[in-house]
């Protein structure tokens, strides 16, 4: 779908729990550029977030292929896998009390052989993807003592020092209050620009994917109904026939970008 380097690559996927399930997804194919934000943008059920963990190869396809870089997932060991994609949660809880330099050090294992120690350079690391988040300040802080702001922007630095090449969130705005929501928003379109960080946000927020992404993938019943350039297909139509919503789009003078206002359900 994306003219760009593609950097993740999904080959007419398709995936079923169970061995004599339906398909959740079914045929899937799109391509992820190098440096781009791609939405996935479905309803409950459509088959968005198995396809984010197919993309991420935590789900092996039981059809089709996912690569990366043109290497397919599935030839991956996890440690190399975690080297090329890195994972933000929903939400993230510790078990322990582990302080949140700990949790973005979490970030480096696949950099680290058998019982192989953080060193030095692993620390440096994990404390630029700190500052890169706005988070420096808070590396001696209980993780689970943070606000969910806090914790969001603390995890996206830990995918930060695992230094892979992809990033994969899956609703990283979704637990949050209007502010913070912004404030993941402006880091992630920050990441974008200076490091080209290339992501996939899956999400329910169409506002959120016209403020953020450049290209959306928009899944119902397992299968892309339509993709493309953000401009071109957050449309009326296109909405309607993903959430049978009819939505008035227009473009905001002060945010300078399109808002999606719903209107009316369609039976």
């Amino acid at each position: 779908m994306s003219g760009r380097d593609p950097l993740l690559a999904a080959r007419d996927v398709g995936y079923a729990y169970g061995r004599r399930g339906p398909l959740v997804v079914d045929g899937v194919s799109l391509e992820v550029g190098r440096g781009s934000i791609v939405g996935l943008l479905g309803p409950n059920g459509s088959g968005k977030t198995t396809l984010l963990r197919l993309l991420a190869g935590t789900l092996s396809p039981t059809a089709g292929a996912v690569f990366v870089n043109d290497v397919p997932v599935a030839s991956l060991s996890r440690r190399d896998l975690a080297r090329r994609i890195a994972v933000v949660p929903q939400e993230t809880h510790a078990t322990f009390d582990f302080t949140v330099l700990e949790i973005v050090l979490m970030g480096r294992y696949p950099h680290l052989g058998a019982f192989e120690l953080e060193g030095p350079s692993d620390i440096a690391i994990a404390r630029e993807a700190l500052a890169a988040t706005g988070t420096a300040g808070l590396e001696d802080r209980q993780f689970n003592r943070l606000s969910g702001g806090e914790k969001q922007r603390v995890v996206i630095a830990s995918a930060l020092a695992q230094g892979a090449d992809a990033l994969l969130l899956d609703e990283p705005t979704a637990s949050l209050d209007l502010a913070y929501q912004l404030e993941v928003v402006a880091l992630l379109q920050r990441l974008n620009r200076e490091r080209g960080t290339t992501m996939v946000v899956s999400s329910h927020d169409l506002n959120l994917v016209s403020a953020l992404c450049t290209d959306l993938v928009m899944v119902r019943s397992g299968c892309v109904i339509a993709h493309g350039a953000t401009r071109d297909a957050l449309t009326a139509p296109n909405i309607r026939a993903l959430y049978s919503v009819d939505v008035q789009i227009a473009r905001h003078p002060a945010a300078d970008r399109v808002l999606v206002v719903p209107i009316a359900r369609v039976d």
